[in-house]
């Protein structure tokens, strides 16, 4: 691990830094590292405040960021920065994105490299759909939220869910049992489980089946104030936010609103009348969210074509077939996750203009295509 890394591990533990204010920091000083070691005069003149900087001053001096960094090796704990290039994308795109995210899981598919070898990749952040409800699930929300997951599962789809009671719970087995993958995002340090009773579905996540997510730091303990902050994360990851059922008070409406907000999809299903678990989706829908009958009221509203066109081994072998060094290195970028042409370039070291021409090529063979505003993305 960097310095760097290690200096935005350093700040996402102090209390008194979020997102935003991070990114203040980043833009005036130009890197964690540089900010993590400003002078105390320096940070008092750009406003940080009298008190939070004196605050600050006192943790970096007193905080063992080798003993924290030790421990999250110890629990096989990942950690992902805004400026790792494997940073989920869509998340990235959020105002608050959060700067450090804390990653527990394993590889769960292969494609193929530049060199035409096979490796792992934790996830597929393509596909991704947020399945979440009330905590009190009734069996007809049980029934649905079941249905529609089997299904996204099946056709690819990753499944987003905050690891609570109720529709959460049963979105990720459902996930797992369908043989699909699902991501949990924690409102806690990710070492805890919360609620104790899904420690078994932590660990069928986090041991293969997805991986279990946070930006919390290490023992924190879930309290109120923690969640609608984990919410805009579920809706962040998502390309669409499914609520399945829920009161008209439920959280899961605050995750629906963040997907408003962020610009993702929101699809509700209607239930009966009678219950006050209906209420949430029917609220949704009188507000624009999208009707939900079936699966493939989704998949035609994310352009996830239902015969599932893009399957892993066909890709694998398209990607194996081009003969030119750059179509396969922009492939293999593309396989996973879509880009805009900038971050191609940044990513890739190529040149602006061998990228544009490598893209062009790319989507005369039907291998990438433009999803709008210049992101790419594979053909699907």
């Amino acid at each position: 691990m960097d310095e760097e890394t290690e200096c935005f591990i350093g700040f996402n533990v102090f209390p008194g830094i979020g997102p935003i204010r991070f990114k203040l920091l980043l833009d005036y000083f130009g890197s964690a590292r540089e900010a993590w070691r400003a002078p105390l005069v320096t940070l008092r003149k750009i406003k940080l405040g009298e008190k939070l900087s004196g605050e600050f001053d006192h943790f970096r001096k007193s905080f063992d960021l080798d003993a924290y960094i030790s421990n999250l090796n110890k629990l096989h704990v990942s950690v992902l920065t805004l400026k790792d290039p494997r940073y989920p994308i869509l998340l990235s795109r959020i105002p608050d994105a959060p700067f450090v995210l804390y990653v527990k899981g394993k590889p769960s598919y292969t494609k193929a490299t530049e060199g035409g070898e096979r490796h792992k990749i934790p996830l597929d952040l393509t596909r991704t759909v947020a399945v979440v409800g009330t905590r009190k699930i009734t069996p007809y929300g049980e029934e649905v939220t079941r249905r529609l997951v089997e299904g996204l599962a099946s056709y690819g789809c990753t499944i987003v869910s905050g690891l609570a009671y109720g529709v959460d719970a049963v979105a990720h087995r459902s996930a797992i049992d369908a043989g699909g993958k699902t991501i949990a995002v924690l409102g806690c340090g990710i070492d805890i489980i919360a609620p104790p009773s899904n420690a078994r579905l932590y660990y069928d996540i986090a041991d293969g089946a997805g991986a279990i997510v946070s930006e919390v730091p290490l023992g924190m303990r879930p309290t109120k104030g923690l969640f609608p902050a984990r919410n805009r994360i579920i809706s962040g990851l998502s390309l669409g936010v499914l609520v399945t059922e829920g009161a008209d008070d439920s959280g899961a409406l605050i995750t629906a609103r963040y997907a408003g907000e962020q610009g993702r999809d929101v699809f509700a299903v209607p239930g009966p009348i009678t219950s006050p678990y209906s209420r949430g989706p029917a609220k949704l829908l009188k507000n624009g969210a999208k009707l939900v009958e079936s699966v493939e009221d989704i998949l035609e509203e994310l352009n996830i074509p239902a015969n599932l066109a893009k399957d892993a081994e066909d890709l694998d072998k398209k990607i194996q077939e081009l003969t030119s060094a750059e179509e396969k290195k922009i492939a293999v970028l593309l396989s996973d996750r879509r880009m805009y042409i900038d971050e191609i370039v940044r990513v890739s070291g190529l040149t602006a203009r061998q990228v544009g021409s490598t893209i062009t090529l790319l989507e005369m063979k039907r291998i990438i295509k433009d999803y709008g505003e210049k992101v790419y993305g594979i053909w699907i």
